[in-house]
């Protein structure tokens, strides 16, 4: 088939995508075709294709397959491999468990198949595993970062990892959810999302990015074919995917992590950020992903990348760098003001707003948001991606924003650096008038002024050694906080708590937060409760001001460790201050969280009914169709019953912990807590027996993980927090129920 052919069918069919009425598709269909015949039949071959995919995809799957890969299955090329041991990547070959069905992508290092995974649950998945002829050191290495990188991630807009291992051959590869979707960019234009709408997307893009931020993650390459939007339940959801060239902030993801060559550039030259195109000593770190998200900002609202990347390519790599560096973006709305006629008009229609009012829409607030999130200074950027996100939202929220134009100040010292010589001059000039003014005033006040100018400079003095003194310690602190997290990235942790000891004061940070939070978990691990607590408070303290609900998981571990300290007067004062903190809140997480780490313990009436709302939140969250793969749904009902309980409903306790029992997912802490619930509900209710069996269901998974080394564990098989919130609701169950094998804890 002609390549010329193919080319104007996949235009026509991509064009053809975005128009969902059937009677205009067909019209629009009989004008582009003009009566080609074999044009017709490929355009609706590959129509055909598209709906056959879409009709698989509704029946379970989710995936991204690019419209590439549906025409080369109807020009009838083989999808086939082998590798030079000889082992064969064919469709409809099984590695393990897994059965591939379609080969659905292929990035730098990695192939990426669906298949179809057999046991112990029947699912599609996405199967990554490295290319033939790629297994070297330094590739296998950064899959396994990624593979890392993703492991830590337990996020709604991240894809999950779900497993990984080794073909026979040696091959390494993993297994995650399978993500069906569109580029965010393409999923905007082609649904005609207007500006409301495109931002709520990206907040949750924020969001997702810094969460990988707090598990100590930069992705490093943000683009709109990295985040795809899928539908659940028929809402549209971003997902992060291809931490490929991800970058631990803390350390190496794995011993075998390679280093990015001088003078080899990672990342995509259009959301590069200067520092990491550049290339100089210092490092890249989370402020690169702001960047990237201020350019994706930048597209959603304009349609283009502030540098187009065949632009960028052409200068060469010193051009590429030299523009990166230097040259000043166009804001948003004046990017709009250039374009004209059907440009303007298609990118108008793809907004649905009118073309005279989309740069006055973009001026102003949304200008300077995106131009402080491309600020070449990293230093000027926004300190986080959720800052990047709270600052979006107070623009939706009609709220004044915190990016603000360059002051006064800022622009004096942009125009002394463009004319060092002249201000140099002027100001010697200015010395030698203002020296001889003080002079003149300096024998007329000299008698009278003499006393004051020496109790002044006195106080001034002592002012200035106090500023002095406070600075350094505050830099001995950074210094100190740096030291303890390289000695983490280096699992030298004893040495890392001792140092942070010495920290006077505690100052907002991502990297303070992260040693306190690895410092605490560190402790808790090993049954030190006196000093988890301590660490756990100081992290606290360092993330008080910081309302995203990632914080939440902060929470989580630190209420069970102050039960577990004994400090249950600590327990009080930190469930009353968490509720406080999200009282008034309507998202789903937040109150599952509060509700969870708030009855671990009985509470007073008065704290019952602060609760209250929180439960309606959880509960108005799980109404309609259940989703059995929802592991959020399933924690929900474990909080909902604790509430039930505590408020005297055996009953409906009863019911959320079976409805719990009743999500799919192997996650054995959730499962024993929803059973020790269930015990106590039913001796409530005076159901001896079954409280007797519900107990015992709950004690023998509590007793086996604690009968051994408590370890960190994950989302899928429950964390470590989450058996100790099993354990503690053990005791109050083994108190109310005896039972012959209740032995005291």
């Amino acid at each position: 088939m002609p390549e010329a052919l193919t080319e104007r069918a996949e235009d026509i069919y991509y064009s053809a995508l975005a128009i969902k009425p059937p009677d205009q598709r067909k019209a629009f269909l009989e004008r582009a075709c003009a009566g080609d015949v074999e044009l017709r039949l490929l355009v609706d071959k590959l129509l055909a294709s598209q709906h056959e995919v879409e009709s698989f995809f509704r029946e379970g799957g989710v995936a991204r397959l690019p419209v590439e890969e549906i025409s080369r299955s109807l020009a009838d090329t083989p999808v086939l491999k082998e590798s030079p041991d000889g082992e064969d990547e064919s469709l409809g070959k099984c590695i393990g468990p897994y059965r591939l069905l379609q080969r659905i992508g292929e990035g730098g290092c990695g192939v990426v198949y669906m298949a179809e995974q057999e046991k112990p649950v029947r699912r599609r998945v996405a199967f990554k595993i490295i290319k033939l002829g790629m297994d070297t050191k330094s590739v296998i290495a950064r899959f396994e970062a990624e593979r890392q990188a993703l492991a830590m991630m337990d996020h709604p807009n991240i894809a999950h990892v779900l497993d990984a291992g080794a073909t026979e051959a040696g091959r390494p590869y993993f297994v995650m959810e399978l993500v069906r979707g569109v580029k965010i960019t393409d999923y905007c234009d082609q649904n005609e999302l207007d500006t409301r709408q495109r931002l709520t997307l990206f907040i949750q893009v924020c969001q997702a990015i810094q969460h990988a931020h707090q598990k100590g993650v930069i992705h490093r390459d943000i683009k709109p074919s990295n985040i795809l939007v899928t539908i659940i339940d028929g809402v549209p959801i971003p997902k992060v995917i291809d931490f490929g060239i991800a970058k631990a902030i803390e350390g190496r993801l794995t011993d075998s992590t390679i280093f990015t060559a001088y003078e080899q550039f990672v990342g995509t030259p259009a959301y590069m950020s200067p520092e990491q195109a550049v290339m100089s000593g210092v490092d890249v770190d989370t402020r690169s992903d702001i960047y990237s998200l201020g350019v994706l900002l930048y597209e959603l609202l304009t349609g283009r990348t502030p540098f187009e990347t065949k632009e960028l390519l052409e200068r060469g790599i010193d051009g590429l760098r030299r523009t990166l560096q230097e040259r000043e973006p166009k804001r948003p709305s004046v990017i709009i003001t250039t374009l004209r006629g059907p440009a303007l008009t298609q990118l108008a229609h793809q907004r649905h707003a009118e073309p005279l009012k989309l740069a006055s829409l973009l001026r102003g607030d949304l200008d300077w948001i995106v131009i402080r999130a491309l600020e070449k200074d990293r230093a000027r950027r926004y300190e986080t991606a959720n800052g990047l996100a709270m600052d979006v939202q107070r623009y939706l929220n009609n709220e004044p924003v915190v990016a603000r134009p360059p002051n006064r100040l800022y622009r004096l010292q942009k125009l002394v650096g463009r004319n060092r010589a002249t201000f140099i001059a002027g100001a010697l000039v200015a010395l030698a008038l203002i020296a001889g003014l003080g002079l003149a005033t300096l024998f007329w006040y000299q008698e009278r002024g003499e006393r004051k100018r020496a109790v002044a400079a006195e106080q001034m003095a002592v002012a200035a050694e106090q500023q002095q003194a406070r600075l350094r310690i505050e830099a001995e602190d950074r210094e100190r906080i740096t030291q303890a997290a390289f000695l983490i990235s280096q699992n030298r942790i004893q040495e890392a708590d001792e140092l942070a000891d010495k920290v006077a004061t505690v100052k907002p940070s991502l990297e303070t937060e992260s040693v306190f939070r690895n410092l605490g978990k560190w402790h808790a691990l090993n049954g030190h409760w006196t000093q988890a607590a301590e660490r756990f408070n100081l992290l606290l303290q360092v993330d008080k001001n910081d309302n995203s609900w990632m914080i939440t998981d902060d929470l989580l571990m630190a209420g069970p460790i102050l039960i577990e300290r004994g400090d249950m007067r600590g327990y009080e004062q930190f469930r009353r201050a968490a509720i406080a903190r999200y009282a008034g809140s309507t998202d789903a997480i937040f109150a599952e969280r509060t509700l969870k780490i708030s009855l671990l313990l009985p509470a007073d009436p008065d704290l019952m009914r602060s609760l209250e709302a929180f439960s309606d939140v959880s509960a108005f969250s799980l109404q309609g169709k259940m989703n059995p793969n929802d592991i959020m749904a399933a924690w929900r009902c474990i909080s909902l019953g604790i509430m039930a309980y505590r408020q005297g409903y055996a009953p409906t306790a009863k019911s959320w912990c079976e409805k719990c029992l009743s999500y799919s997912g192997d996650n054995p802490p959730r499962i024993a807590t929803a059973h020790i619930i269930e015990a106590m509900a039913c001796h409530q209710l005076g159901e001896t027996e079954q409280a007797v069996s519900e107990l015992e269901e709950g004690r023998k998974p509590v007793e086996a993980e604690f009968s051994k080394d408590l370890e960190e564990g994950g989302g899928a098989q429950g964390f470590w927090y989450d058996w100790l919130y099993a354990r503690i609701l053990l005791r109050e169950a083994e108190g109310l129920i005896q039972t012959p094998s209740a032995s005291p804890k």
